[in-house]
């Protein structure tokens, strides 16, 4: 069964995320953007959990359903099925480790509330899990995996956006250099890693110790009308089960759907208060000082997969699962209208496009282009073509900053 899951998500319970982040919002947004199988996030939140478990139903196949009577009026509006919902959660560790202190992201995917609870109770010995849905902990990655693996030997860990340089596995600011020196001896039962939105498969394609590893893709939204900006495709049973030989075996994992990774907000170098953005050969150049103000650059993303990768750019690797770069629909009729995306005028006619033409994924990777056209006009079905052959304009992000993908040049405009 084809799925698109988007697995890294927050709840409200979050630091700097939406209010909307409730189960009954989380469920409209899937379905508007296509989202079968969608992560509840934060589950080592208490209250949140406790909402969890009021307003799902647990499925026979070990996911979970929104029940009926917590379904918005505004769900009648789209057909797409109720989304399955995972229960996951995102488990910041800050740690000194070999020297170095050390800060790491990882998700987590587990098969219940009941497991959630288990692992939840271990975790809060350890440090707060009150007051941030995503909590900061004080845990090594490897003691993380090895509570994870002794609570449930089912249990899946993902390090999350794996380059970014302050809370990925790899980052440059505080990361490591393999996944061996991370994970020591437990190193065998990861089994994937989250690209993250500032690189893509080609961009990790250049690690040959990368090449028994998954790639997965996921939004890492803090609103849900963010969701599905980068997302997982499955070919699997509608099942935990499922998902888990496609995530740790690659048995129906299809391939992602990702960000053109220079919109990103660290694909490359840079320093934001200076609005200082460099490719990595200008930022060594620069011998990685802003040329500015004198201090350190923020190495981004491409500069860090340059110092790790064994391969050229350009590397295309064997076999590789396929990808498919996407930008946002609202950012597309923002381009073709004019305002922004998150203005009036531009988020009522992403609805009406929604309602006569079916969820954003569709309009954006299937949908005839005259289809579009007719319904959209002439300039959103060009914007739609040229985002699907990667005819795009990149300015790259830097140093927390998004970057942009431009779909037509200022004379066109």
């Amino acid at each position: 069964m084809k799925q698109i899951a988007d697995l890294h998500i927050h709840s409200r319970y979050s630091m700097a995320t939406s209010k909307e982040g409730t189960p009954e919002y989380l469920d409209l947004w899937a379905r508007k953007k296509g989202i079968s199988m969608v992560g509840t996030g934060d589950f080592t939140h208490p209250a949140w959990r406790e909402e969890l478990r009021e307003k799902l139903v647990r499925t026979e196949d070990g996911l979970y359903r929104l029940k009926e009577e917590y379904l918005p009026s505004e769900t009648a509006a789209y057909a797409e099925k109720s989304p399955l919902f995972v229960i996951s959660g995102e488990i910041s560790s800050i740690y000194k480790k070999n020297g170095k202190t050390r800060k790491v992201h990882n998700v987590i995917l587990l098969p219940g509330l009941e497991e959630a609870e288990k692992l939840s109770e271990k975790l809060g010995k350890i440090g707060n899990i009150h007051s941030d849905g995503r909590p900061i902990l004080g845990l090594d990655s490897h003691d993380l995996l090895e509570m994870l693996l002794e609570t449930c030997s089912s249990g899946i860990l993902i390090p999350a956006h794996v380059w970014t340089p302050h809370f990925g596995l790899f980052g440059a600011c505080s990361g490591f250099d393999t996944m061996e020196e991370c994970f020591g001896d437990l190193t065998p039962y990861v089994h994937a890693v989250e690209t993250g939105l500032s690189s893509d498969p080609p961009m990790n394609w250049r690690l040959s110790a990368l090449d028994g590893i998954q790639l997965v893709s996921n939004s890492d939204a803090h609103s849900p009308s963010k969701l599905g900006r980068e997302a997982t495709l499955l070919d699997c049973d509608a099942s935990y089960e499922g998902l888990y030989r496609a995530v740790q075996e690659g048995k129906g994992l299809d391939g992602t759907l990702e960000f053109f990774p220079e919109e990103g907000k660290y694909h490359y170098d840079g320093h934001w208060r200076c609005q200082v953005c460099l490719s990595p050969k200008e930022a060594e150049a620069c011998g990685g000082i802003c040329p500015v103000c004198g201090k350190k650059l923020t190495m981004g993303v491409d500069h860090r997969i340059g110092q790790l990768a064994d391969r050229e750019e350009g590397y295309v690797k064997k076999d590789a699962r396929p990808f498919e770069s996407l930008v946002p629909l609202p950012e597309v009729l923002s381009a073709v209208m004019g305002y922004s995306a998150a203005s009036k005028k531009v988020q009522g006619e992403y609805e009406r496009l929604l309602s006569s033409l079916g969820p954003e994924f569709s309009i954006l990777r299937e949908i005839p282009l005259e289809d579009i056209q007719r319904e959209g006009g002439t300039q959103a079905a060009d914007g739609i073509r040229r985002m699907r052959e990667g005819s795009v304009i990149r300015r790259p992000g830097y140093d927390g900053e998004y970057g942009q993908i431009l779909l037509f040049a200022d004379e066109e405009k």
